[in-house]
């Protein structure tokens, strides 16, 4: 978008237009989602001239109605709230734990013990993103940044046929972006902005969000400096979100806590960053062939807990299981 382009900035010359667009900021929202502490660190500019052009960024946004205005009223709020995409799970017990779905604009973090379904999930709502808005679904594409090799085609495939869709372009519309190290996955983000616009890119999954940084980070001593690079990808995350207007989803690892004598003693790894910068978390856990999803913490949603399992089609609700079988039975 012309609108869009470093250089439409009052200001922004070709000598800053470049030291920007070397640094990975291609556009007014890339500056934006990056902010004025991390412009000044990549591009070697002083914090009050950073400050000043990020500023402007965002005014200009403001003035495009591409994003919200400092000051506005709790009904303006609630009007745009309104105007906020949901993406369905496709599930009736998942949309009425998530009240519709999975909400664009925000950081969804699924966490639980291996085998819970988290990744399953993530595929499932890969193919659902990009129904019609009358589906349920959101008309765009994917971007799945994975850190764990988990990422698996096939599924996509026989999630697309059990819901009628073409797999050659529900494929198509996801770009996988595979992860090395934390520092990669920071990277992939950061430069993730074009991408997004290019692709109209409506989904953003991390799965996961926290591995790597656990697996190099190791010990108490290197505890701060991981937190922080994990803060800075998680806010990264959801500026990304609200600033693309997409929905961003993040699994999470989970350890066991040996102080909890009663009660289920599984807690997600990543500890207050990841609970205080995610917008809705939400618990999977086993339970014989089905799995149970609780809502942990979310600004509106009430804490209940819902039944769900995997199927061919993903994740389903309990009752199409049992349809299936008895179909299967009767044939």
């Amino acid at each position: 978008m012309e609108e869009l382009r470093l250089d439409s900035l009052d200001g922004v010359g070709p000598v800053t237009t470049k030291k920007l667009t070397d640094a990975g900021i291609h556009n007014i929202m890339d500056l934006v989602v990056r902010g004025p502490v991390e412009v000044a660190e990549i591009t070697g500019m002083d914090k009050e001239t950073a400050e000043k052009i990020v500023n402007k960024a965002r005014q200009q946004l403001v003035e495009e109605g591409l994003i919200a205005k400092d000051f506005v009223s709790a009904t303006e709020i609630y009007k745009r709230r309104q105007d906020i995409g949901k993406i369905s799970t496709g599930t009736n017990c998942l949309d009425l734990l998530f009240d519709g779905g999975i909400e664009t604009q925000a950081l969804t973090e699924v966490y639980g013990e291996f085998g819970s379904g988290k990744t399953q999930f993530c595929h499932t709502m890969c193919v659902n993103v990009q129904k019609t808005k009358e589906e349920g679904g959101q008309e765009g594409g994917v971007l799945y940044i994975d850190t764990e090799n988990t990422f698996r085609p096939e599924r996509i495939v026989s999630i697309a046929k059990a819901n009628g869709m073409d797999p050659e372009k529900v494929l198509d519309r996801i770009i996988v972006a595979r992860a090395y190290n934390s520092a990669h996955q920071i990277l992939i983000l950061e430069e993730a902005g074009p991408i997004i616009k290019e692709n109209n890119i409506k989904l953003i999954v991390t799965d996961s969000a926290a591995g790597l940084f656990r697996a190099e980070y190791l010990g108490r001593g290197t505890l701060s400096e991981r937190q922080q690079r994990l803060n800075k990808f998680l806010h990264l995350l959801v500026r990304t979100a609200e600033t693309y207007n997409c929905a961003a989803i993040a699994t999470n690892q989970v350890m066991s806590s040996p102080d909890v004598f009663f009660g289920d003693p599984t807690r997600p790894i990543g500890g207050n960053i990841v609970a205080h910068t995610s917008t809705y978390r939400v618990y999977f856990k086993k339970s014989g062939k089905k799995r149970i999803a609780r809502m942990v913490d979310s600004p509106h949603h009430p804490e209940q807990e819902v039944i769900f399992t995997l199927t061919e089609a993903g994740v389903s609700d309990p009752e199409e299981e049992t349809k299936k079988k008895k179909k299967e039975e009767s044939e």
